[in-house]
């Protein structure tokens, strides 16, 4: 479940709010670009009182202002390039370029114009969905050629060849579509998935040969599997050696994954797909991994072990490509063993090991780098807090250590022996950009400013940053800096003055606060909250979103939420959110809370959040609306069916309501095995519950979902049925997890305030509610 959580500044049911997506991967210096990017254009006529509008929070231009994708240097260094969404149209991205030595901009590539507009096959539109874009449009990824004269662009299902003059050349013919491409290390392959089968293509030109030619049925090569691309963050299903003389491909077969009938109910009719989906408790795909020459000559078959019952979670070559490293990771999640694969035979030892506690798991992790010298840099959770070590002949050396968590490895400059990370040492509010000696450890210099949400990448020759950065008053900045983290240049400042399409409505912007409360146990808990200008004597209502989740579950952020947060606040509410136990960024320990315990520390600790707002003079104590989406939906309904009577309504968008219905990876690492642990999922699930609830219940779901089937709301809107339960409900025909899109957000919200607003808000007031005799003693917020 990868945080499919309120989208606030898209407006949508879908991933939370997070700084551009970008990767760099170039080497070489160049001089600071002398332009920044050209701000947005002006918005269309805004109301005279700066207030918004739903239509305008999901109207055109984006009100976040210009966010560029995809942020990659050149091979040289002499453009930037980027994914830019459309004035006209947000959700569609063409490609740009800038001249990093004039700031001279120009589009490289019009979706538009050299797109075919054709639909998309089945399997890309479920690997857009795994990554989160399924409401993009045009170009969503590229890739550089290592000679820095082409780009790779996917578009429609076809791949095409950009030059830097502008043209495009067609490479493939939509067989099937192409997922997975990407430009061979040296530049002389494009090689991509069609059919089930991995292909390479001379990039000079000539036809597409087959790589793989076992594809079909249930057998796929070159693809990651479900649960790999859904839960473990790993979307690709083949690796390519540094000389290119040998690929690692993945072989998985689903004949031993149940099917699942599911209806994906559209407006003009309903399609039956027959998907293989692996529950908690249920058979994986079977995962084998071969390495072979590019015409897929001389396989070899990689010994993954004798018990087949694991996960493949990552692969890396070494970077002189006489070994591979594969991460094998045991069912229950609570071993990894890192292997060193020789190329030639298949053979495998295990490099080390992590094991997890006894009530706990071991969380996978992309900050990791294979040096030059054989060592390896490594993020472990053995203290109980994510930190770096660095693994040479056998020993360990921690490079970071403290009660505070490396949230990933950015870069390393291995002959200067500088390792640059993201973490929140100096506030677990904020992301920042720091860097450590590898010969003084634990020496840590802070690269970017405090009062913000930063994320980077940085080049190959550890060089340069591209940074990205928020806070709660300024959306997503983007700069290049040198490796002290010095600032050279603007990419997009995206400052919010005239001609900004936020600026009509900065005037009434209202400020994020901070705070904390302490759980039941004494566990420090961090919230924030947004309210209206206060008037004296008055009471408002809440608007308190929830997510709830482990893994990926940090709300309460010094970041940007967008405009919508900002529009429920101008119409009245205060908007608050908190961080439960369960959720990340806070330590292993803070995480463990939740561990075979779905549904009981998480709800008691939004429940002391609801009941510190009760203390405060200003908050109306009858009116506490909660709202959330998908593990967050499933908190909507657990918290009214556990703590009923203390929020006056809820919103639950797309639950689990049995956690059976969902995917092993995800489900087993906190549940356990449901025939091993049956009261784990019997105290998780919400249907048995459902006539409990007492107090209005709005349930949402996209009548297409592949990830939370539509069979949790039904099952859950029956059993509701079935005990005479009130409640309303709103389905979503054709759409999946993501109920979002041109004229849809602003209908799902329409409807939540609609319901919100005569269950809650507008609702006459009735006696006061246990608590209000703590407002003399409560803290006022500023104004």
């Amino acid at each position: 479940m990868r945080a499919w959580v309120l989208g606030l500044a898209l407006g949508t049911a879908g991933c939370s709010i997070a700084t551009a997506a970008m990767a760099a991967d170039q080497a070489g210096a160049t001089p600071p670009m002398t332009q920044a990017a050209p701000t947005a254009p002006t918005a269309p006529v805004d109301p005279a009182d700066g207030r918004l509008t739903l239509a305008r929070v999901f109207g055109n231009p984006d009100l976040s202002g210009t966010q560029p994708r995809a942020l990659r240097l050149s091979p040289d260094g002499s453009l930037l390039t980027s994914l830019r969404n459309r004035p006209d149209e947000k959700e569609r991205f063409d490609l740009w370029a800038v001249d990093t030595r004039t700031g001279a901009e120009r589009m490289l590539v019009d979706s538009k114009r050299v797109g075919s507009g054709a639909e998309l096959s089945e399997a890309e539109k479920m690997q857009r969905e795994r990554a989160r874009i399924a409401g993009s449009k045009g170009i969503v990824d590229y890739d550089w050629s290592p000679d820095g004269k082409s780009i790779l662009v996917p578009l429609d299902g076809d791949l095409y060849l950009a030059t830097l003059d502008g043209q495009t050349r067609k490479l493939t013919q939509g067989a099937g579509g192409a997922l997975n491409p990407v430009v061979s290390p040296r530049g002389q392959y494009v090689t991509y998935v069609r059919d089930q089968n991995l292909w390479a293509q001379p990039l000079a030109g000539g036809p597409a040969q087959p790589v793989t030619k076992g594809g079909g049925g249930t057998v796929h090569f070159g693809e990651a599997e479900f649960v790999a691309q859904e839960e473990m963050h790993r979307d690709t299903g083949y690796w390519w050696s540094p000389d290119e003389s040998r690929i690692a491909v993945e072989r998985f077969d689903e004949a031993p994954v149940h099917v699942f009938t599911r209806a994906a109910i559209g407006a003009t009719g309903t399609k039956i797909y027959e998907q293989r989906y692996p529950a908690a408790g249920t058979p994986n795909a079977v995962v084998e991994l071969f390495v072979m020459k590019p015409d897929g000559s001389g396989q070899v078959k990689v010994d993954l072990g004798a018990n087949p019952d694991i996960y493949l979670a990552r692969v890396d070559w070494l970077p002189d490509g006489s070994a591979l490293l594969v991460q094998r990771q045991t069912r229950d999640q609570k071993r990894m063993d890192v292997l060193r694969v020789d190329p030639a035979t298949g053979r495998s030892t295990i490099l080390f090991s992590e094991k997890s506690g006894e009530k706990s798991w071991l969380n996978l992790s992309d900050a990791y780098r294979v040096l030059k010298d054989g060592s390896l840099i490594w993020r472990s959770e053995k203290t109980g807090y994510g930190q770096l070590y660095r693994f040479a002949a056998g020993k360990w050396t921690p490079l970071t250590k403290g009660d505070w968590v490396v949230t990933s490895l950015v870069g390393v400059d291995q002959d200067k022996g500088r390792v640059y990370f993201l973490g929140n040492k100096d506030d677990v509010l904020e992301q920042q950009l720091y860097a450590v000696d590898i010969a003084k450890p634990n020496q840590i210099t802070r690269l970017t400013e405090r009062g913000y949400w930063n994320s980077a990448t940085m080049d190959g020759s550890a060089s340069r940053f591209i940074v990205s950065r928020s806070s709660p008053s300024q959306p997503t900045q983007v700069y290049l800096a040198d490796a002290t983290g010095k600032r050279l240049s603007w990419i997009n400042e995206n400052a919010i003055r005239p001609g900004h399409p936020y600026y009509p409505y900065l005037a009434n912007h209202r400020e994020t606060m901070f705070g904390t409360i302490k759980a039941a146990d004494g566990t420090t808990l961090y919230y924030e909250m947004i309210t209206p200008k206060l008037e004296p004597g008055k009471k408002y209502p809440v608007f308190f979103q929830h997510y709830g989740g482990p893994g990926t579950g940090q709300q309460v952020m010094r970041n940007w939420q967008g405009a919508l947060p900002q529009y429920l606040v101008d119409q009245g509410w205060i908007f608050f959110q908190i961080d439960n136990r369960g959720s990340y960024n806070r330590g292993k320990a803070f995480e463990d809370h939740i561990y075979h315990a779905m549904g009981t520390v998480e709800v008691e600790d939004q429940l002391a959040g609801a009941n510190y707002l009760k203390t405060l003079p200003f908050v109306d104590p009858a009116k506490i609306a909660t709202y959330g989406w998908s593990y967050g939906g499933y908190m909507s309904i657990k918290m009214l069916e556990k703590t009923p009577g203390v929020y006056a309504a809820a919103v639950s968008g797309a639950p689990v309501t049995d956690w059976q219905l969902y995917d092993t990876h995800y489900t087993e690492r906190y549940l356990g095995d449901p025939a091993k642990d049956p009261a784990s999922y019997s105290g998780s699930a919400a249907i048995a519950d459902a006539s409990k609830i007492r107090d209005p219940l709005l349930l949402i779901h996209g009548m297409a979902d592949d990830n939370v089937f539509l069979d949790n709301s039904t099952a859950f809107a029956a059993e509701m049925q079935r005990t005479a339960t009130p409640f309303e409900m709103m389905f979503y025909p054709g759409y999946t997890h993501r109920v979002a899109g041109p004229g849809i957000s602003e209908h799902l919200w329409k409807t939540i305030l609609n319901f919100l607003d005569r269950e809650v808000k507008n609702k006459p007031a009735v006696a006061a509610a246990a608590g209000d005799e703590a407002e003399a003693a409560a803290p006022a917020v500023p104004q």
